[in-house]
């Protein structure tokens, strides 16, 4: 098995990587120092989250060099979740309880897509294996997928307890489908991976590679 590093601060998907392997001392989390790009406007939430993916893998693959890191296999990975109302528009990470209450009012009693990328990098070996290039002879290959949730109607008391639960707390679209979220939220289309924050893609590769 190799070694593996995730570099992300999502607990969803260190548990989810945790969960795949057979030694887990071969397998390390750290979150990205760099910080995250903000995409340019007008730009389809499909295309956000990929611009960003690679970022973070650019970013990673530096950060690697630079610190003298020596996995055989990082893992970079992001998710947006698209307004129900607009394709261009992304709901991020609330802030606090109140833009918390306000996305998930916004996706109550619809559907909405969630869109992830995830980015697996290879350590210079003298060859190129993925098809990005990155920093210091870091290659990568990455996935793109989406989902589509839909959420019932939320009332006044269910909204109030989500938001007091603080599961909304580090989420996209302030919720958490495989926790208190999932009592209010149906996947309709696609893998539940790719709304827990891994591109589903990406999974088949990632389980032949570490486990």
């Amino acid at each position: 098995m190799v070694s593996v590093l995730l570099v992300s601060a999502s607990e969803r998907r260190k548990e989810i990587l945790s969960g795949l392997v057979s030694e887990p001392m071969k397998l390390r989390f750290r979150a990205l120092a760099t910080e995250e790009i903000n995409p340019p406007s007008g730009t389809e939430v499909s295309s956000q989250v990929e611009m960003i993916c690679s970022a973070k893998a650019e970013s990673a693959a530096e950060e690697m060099t630079i610190g003298g890191e020596n996995p055989e296999l990082a893992i970079v990975s992001d998710t947006l979740v698209e307004d129900p109302n607009d394709p261009m528009v992304a709901l991020g990470k609330p802030v606090d309880e109140l833009s918390a209450a306000s996305m998930l009012l916004g996706l109550s009693g619809r559907r909405h897509r969630v869109w992830s990328a995830t980015a697996v990098l290879y350590p210079p070996l003298g060859q190129t294996i993925g098809t990005e290039v990155l920093h210091g002879g870091w290659t990568a290959d990455l996935w793109t997928d989406s989902a589509l949730v839909e959420f019932k109607e939320l009332t006044q008391d269910t909204l109030a307890d989500l938001v007091a639960s603080e599961s909304w707390v580090g989420k996209a679209g302030a919720y958490d489908l495989a926790g208190m979220a999932g009592e209010y939220a149906t996947l309709i289309e696609g893998d539940e991976v790719t709304v827990l924050g891994f591109a589903q893609g990406s999974m088949k590769v990632i389980s032949s590679l570490i486990g």
